[in-house]
């Protein structure tokens, strides 16, 4: 069983669903993720309804620690995206878990 979801993948399945040449399905599958990242950066949330929420949230800097050598190092402040699933989305997971 594949974990891995690749874009290539994306693309053959609109491709073989909706019918566009594979070009077209790229070029789509580029402007939505371009479109979403746009709005998770300029309003620090993008809710997709019936799936989740991607939430933008600054971490602060703060020391950390390589396990192997123990060599203490300062981790810079960054962004990171935190996603949380709709409920609508677990329960529908839930119900393919349940036929399984």
């Amino acid at each position: 069983m594949r974990i891995n979801l690749t874009k290539k993948d994306l693309i053959n399945s609109i491709y073989m669903q909706i019918g566009f040449s594979k070009k077209i399905s790229e070029n789509l599958l580029d402007d939505i993720l371009r479109y979403m990242t746009s709005n998770i950066i300029n309003y620090k949330k993008l809710k997709l309804s019936n799936f989740g929420t991607f939430t933008l949230r600054a971490k602060k800097s703060r020391i950390g620690r390589n396990p192997k050598t123990r060599e203490k190092k300062l981790i810079s402040n960054r962004n990171v995206v935190i996603f949380k699933s709709s409920n609508e989305l677990k329960n529908y997971i839930n119900k393919v878990n349940e036929k399984s």
